[in-house]
């Protein structure tokens, strides 16, 4: 029997010294192999944090005749992580992931440089939105304000935010085609 194998047993009784050690041996490798799906770091640390409370709860699920304990785990990990991928919140997460790059383009003062010159289309793109749709882009997306926080902050209704945010999200997918 090897220390992995013994680890195994105590977490199967609950010894939290053998959860601890086994996560100190296999965190940083789950933590890889859910980012190489997830590709956020933060995201992949919470989910592999999932993955190890999964195998607290579920350690007598596990039986070493069917594979290695690391294999078991990762499998967990990447299931979990495939999950997360296939879900909205991922999905929707994505969409706006590349607004990131537009709100501070557009916030960025025009120069002659090299990098200047290399987003003035975009520039342009985020310049043909009002106004009200650059601050309520940059409260929704970049300054983690809720809908109904946006709504508070800009004294208009729930329902108005709603749907102002999906029509300047319509018109700068518009201008990102047209351009």
């Amino acid at each position: 029997m090897d220390k992995t194998d013994i680890l195994v047993a105590q977490l199967k009784v609950k010894d939290v010294d053998a959860f601890e050690q086994l996560h100190h041996m296999y965190a940083k490798n789950i933590l890889g192999a859910i980012n190489v799906i997830i590709q956020d770091e933060a995201i992949s640390k919470e989910i592999c944090q999932d993955v190890f409370v999964k195998v607290w709860e579920k350690s007598q699920l596990y039986d070493a005749a069917k594979g290695r304990f690391f294999t078991w785990l990762l499998n967990m990990a990447r299931n979990a992580a495939i999950d997360y991928s296939r879900s909205k919140e991922f999905k929707t997460q994505k969409k706006n992931h590349s607004l990131d790059l537009f709100v501070s383009i557009y916030e960025q003062p025009t120069d002659n440089t090299t990098s200047g010159e290399k987003y003035d289309g975009l520039r342009r793109m985020l310049k043909q939105l009002k106004r009200k749709c650059v601050e309520l882009i940059e409260m929704l997306y970049f300054k983690d304000y809720t809908q109904k926080m946006a709504a508070e902050r800009l004294s208009i209704p729930l329902g108005t935010v709603k749907s102002r945010n999906r029509n300047c999200l319509k018109h700068l997918r518009e201008n990102l085609k047209n351009d």
